[in-house]
């Protein structure tokens, strides 16, 4: 019973109950507050919440997790016991307002004891009896379904199910918002099998929680009441991991005398036996547990690094598939911190090179088969091979980094003999990824202590710091959508002329201005990263001047007028007249922006996903992730495969469709809301979600022209670019100025690049010459300064006002007097740039009897007002004017 059968046969037995099998959602959540996917019902928000109706009553899947950062954060759990991990699968069946509490419980218990053949007296189960303030009432309902399903069983139901509070058995999604009790069932794997429920929530690994059965029945409002739900929910979730695992230690569910673990399947295995490879066979894994993670002992510390490496891996694999990479802030950094504590772990086990990206091909070939099962549509058949890739970029980057945290390290260790500070485990921690139990042992092996204790108070203040800056956010279900105002403007090339509307509502709008609201309007409203529209309003007599078009959170487009217009405008007929030539560049830019993302995944890999973008009537800004820039190479590919796509002059097919039924190639982005009816903009083959205002074919946009590529994060890249009109009058103005040139080197167009060629080596030929004859003049002048210094005498100091042709000159000069001139001290002053710059030297025999070069400086710098300052041996400084005669003091 490997891990792979689990999973089909969890889809097929719920496919002949009814439910549709759907594909895992992907890592990178649209909720814009989660980091990861972390749960089953991530995806399925949205019809918890009455945004849009779920395509189906009855739905199961298997759905990537990952805990790490956040609310739900396992990383540094990790490895010390046999249950944790950052990255697992979830198996799930959901119901939406379809089944409840009946038929969630007797389906569990029939794949539990009949398909899987778990022993039934080794399963146990949790009811909600709220303890004194907790919410809801005594789930009678579920507790009388498990009677049942015990008795039939021939079980005792007093002896198999017993209770818990809010705490375990009432799940919420917030402060406010859907929730209800559940219902947990755990498995007894004592090798008796008779502890009973004591062991049940006790966190003991001999009774493991496998299922967790929620029962969506009630909202929570602000006030801390809870009212029913119209329609019931079910929203289970299981461990894919822990039920392997069990079934791999127990051996089927038959012998029940080896310790559990999640790490006993099949689903590491391969990864275990490849670390032991890398490390030429002379380490295995040996499964022992920590029996005080503060005191690891060799085997265990050996145990725990096959752990963190086999489980990060596995997390860094499935996240850069999905478009999520390493870097600096939020889940970047979070997958970052995995990363460096997978490498830090590899070298307790003395693992040489680039050993995540040989794992990474291991954990793609172990999930490369998933799609077939329709667990996870992810291809890892990359031609560029991205994950590699970024795991070899990254590692190599900390490798450098972790020298100077271990430099950090030796530094606290040598001035704190005795105990490392907290502060100083928490800095290692926080800013260079050091987990505190490595940190631990590096000072162990010096007979060190850690203050364990710091740390942990310098980590609660970070987590209070975090949770101090954090907003809550308010969870509200939807009984219906508000009546934004009605846009009208994708018809506006059509109809032509203004639109006729009625003016609703005057608003203030913040600065200067008003804002109107209309009871329909062809004015665009800022939103998906395209700019609202200008253009004009007649009422009445009167034409305003609409400057911008925002969008309300209520769905309504406020048009920002400068011009004041009276209450008694209200109700009145006004004419809306979009700047139409505006427009249509606009729209030559989105469409622009569709083609280059098209572009992009084509010329770079798919891996490309949109992370931000501005679409206005000067230039379009595409963000896309992606490890590192772009060449010049890739950007002309890019360009031309853009171009090719404009010049076929393909059709811009715009349609809507239900939200659950847009083509299953079309792009969603991150962040963006959807709700149950969506716009798809295809083209050719591509296509988008978009609400934006686009161009009826691409010949329309006539050329694309891209400006600039560079980064602007860890792992996100900037496109700007130009289209239309804007790109024409660029590649005129351009060949323009080209022909001028041309005309002054006295050539043609083709010939100006080998002119300018010319003319820089011309430069640089000259630049040598000017260089030598400062040079000479240089020496010329030290000749004469040591001349000079001859005749003073020791412990003089020369004042001279010389000539030099740069600041790296004077200094050069003046140190060589030093050089020379042991017991003198200089000041030399030369005019450079409007200015004066002055150098001092002092010898090292002027210095070792009192003479100091800063000393002196300072002091001309404030007789002659102007700034310097430096060391003993060397200051410099300006000045804008010196005396006739040098004088310091």
């Amino acid at each position: 019973m490997d891990a792979e059968w689990i999973r089909e046969d969890f889809s097929q037995f719920f496919k002949e109950n009814g439910h549709a099998i759907v594909s895992s959602a992907s890592l990178l959540p649209t909720a814009p507050n989660l980091l990861f996917t972390n749960a089953g019902m991530n995806p399925f928000v949205p019809y918890f919440l009455g945004q849009r109706p779920s395509p189906h009553g009855r739905i199961a899947d298997v759905q990537k997790c990952i805990r790490a950062g956040g609310k739900h954060n396992d990383l540094d759990d990790v490895g010390y016991d046999s249950y944790h991990h950052t990255f697992f699968e979830m198996l799930g069946n959901w119901s939406f307002g379809d089944y409840f509490k009946e038929e969630a419980i007797r389906w569990a218990w029939e794949w539990l004891v009949e398909r899987l053949h778990m022993p039934k007296e080794r399963l146990y189960v949790t009811v909600y009896r709220p303890n004194i303030g907790e919410p809801a009432e005594f789930d009678g309902e579920a507790h009388a379904i498990w009677t049942d399903v015990f008795r039939r069983a021939g079980l005792n139901p007093a002896e198999h199910i017993t209770y818990g509070g809010a705490k375990d058995n009432f799940w919420m999604m917030g402060a406010t918002g859907p929730c209800g009790p559940c219902t947990e069932i755990h498995m007894d794997l004592t090798e008796r099998g008779d502890c009973g429920v004591a062991l049940v929530n006790q966190g003991n690994p001999r009774c493991m929680e496998l299922w967790n059965l929620v029962f969506i029945q009630y909202n929570a409002l602000g006030d801390g009441h809870f009212e029913k739900l119209p329609l019931h929910y079910v929203d289970t979730g299981m461990g894919l991991e822990r039920v392997a695992g069990i079934a791999a230690t127990t051996n089927g569910f038959t012998n029940f005398a080896r310790e559990p673990s999640n790490y006993a399947s099949d689903l590491f295995a391969p990864i275990f036996q490849r670390i032991c490879e890398l490390c030429d066979g002379s380490i295995s894994y040996g499964e022992t547990i920590p029996k005080n993670r503060r005191a690891l002992g060799q085997r265990e510390l050996l145990d725990c690094s096959f752990r963190v490496i086999a489980d990060h891996v596995r997390a860094l694999t499935m996240a850069i598939a999905d478009g999520i990479f390493p870097g600096n802030e939020g889940r970047s950094y979070v997958l970052r911190r995995i990363l460096r504590r997978a490498v830090l772990f590899g070298r307790r086990l003395k693992l040489q090179g680039n050993f995540l990206a040989d794992l990474a091909k291991i954990c793609a070939h172990t999930l490369r088969a998933l799609p077939h099962h329709g667990a996870f549509p992810v291809s890892f058949e990359s031609p560029k091979d991205i994950i590699p890739s970024i795991l070899n970029s990254e590692q190599d980057a900390f490798e450098r980094t972790l020298d100077r945290g271990l430099q950090l390290l030796e530094e606290s260790m040598a001035h704190n003999d005795k105990i490392i500070p907290g502060k100083i485990l928490f800095e290692l921690h926080d800013t260079y990824g050091f987990p505190v139990d490595l940190s631990q042992l590096v000072a162990a092996e010096r007979g060190i202590a850690v203050d364990l204790d710091g740390f942990e108070r310098a980590m609660d203040e970070q987590k209070t710091r975090a949770r101090a800056a954090k907003k809550e956010q308010k969870i509200i279900v939807e009984e219906g959508s508000s009546q934004g105002t009605p846009f009208v403007g994708y018809q506006l090339l059509l109809d032509g002329g203004p639109h006729r509307a009625i003016l609703l509502q005057i608003l203030p709008r913040e600065g200067s201005g008003q804002f109107l609201v209309f009871d329909s309007s062809p004015f665009y409203g800022e939103k998906g990263g395209q700019v609202g529209d200008c253009g004009t309003v007649t009422i009445g007599e009167k034409i305003y001047e609409i400057v911008d078009t925002q969008c309300s959170q209520d769905g309504k487009l406020l048009h920002a007028v400068l011009d004041f217009v009276g209450e008694n405008m209200v109700e009145k007929t006004a004419l809306l007249a979009v700047n139409f030539k505006r427009r249509q560049q606009i729209a030559a830019h989105h469409t622009a922006t569709h083609i280059l993302q098209t572009s992009l995944r084509q010329i770079i890999g798919t891996h490309i996903s949109q992370a931000g973008s501005l679409v206005n009537e000067a230039q379009l800004r595409f963000d896309f992730t992606h490890f590192q820039p772009l060449t010049e190479e890739q950007l002309v590919q890019i360009e031309k495969f853009a171009n090719r796509i404009v010049r076929k002059n393909t059709a811009v097919h715009v349609f809507e469709t239900d939200f659950d039924r847009r083509p299953s190639h079309c792009l969603a982005h991150f962040g963006e809301r959807y709700g149950s009816r969506v716009r798809v903009v295809e083209i050719g083959d591509s296509a988008e979600l978009c609400g934006g205002t686009h161009v009826d074919a691409t010949g329309e946009i006539g050329i694309i022209k891209i400006l600039s590529e560079g980064g602007i994060a860890a792992g996100v890249r900037r496109i700007v670019a130009v289209a239309g009109e804007v790109a024409q009058n660029l590649l005129t103005d351009t060949f323009q100025r080209q022909k001028k040139l041309a005309l002054d080197f006295h050539c043609d167009v083709a010939g100006v690049e080998n002119a300018v060629n010319g003319l820089r080596e011309r430069v640089k030929t000259l630049e040598r010459k000017l260089k030598r004859m400062d040079d000479e003049a240089a020496q010329h002048q030290l000749a004469e300064l040591s001349a000079k210094a001859e005749k003073l005498g020791d412990w003089a100091l020369m004042q001279e006002k010389i000539s030099v042709g740069d600041t790296n000159t004077l200094r050069t000069i003046a140190s060589q007097l030093a050089a020379r001139f042991p017991k003198n001290s200089f000041l030399l002053c030369a005019p450079l740039d409007g200015a004066f710059v002055f150098a001092v030297t002092c010898g090292r025999d002027a210095i070792a009897r009192g003479q100091s070069a800063r000393e002196i400086a300072t002091n001309f710098a404030e007789k002659t007002g102007g700034r310097g300052g430096g060391k003993d041996d060397f200051a410099a400084g300006t000045t804008p004017a010196i005396p006739s005669r040098l004088t310091v003091v």
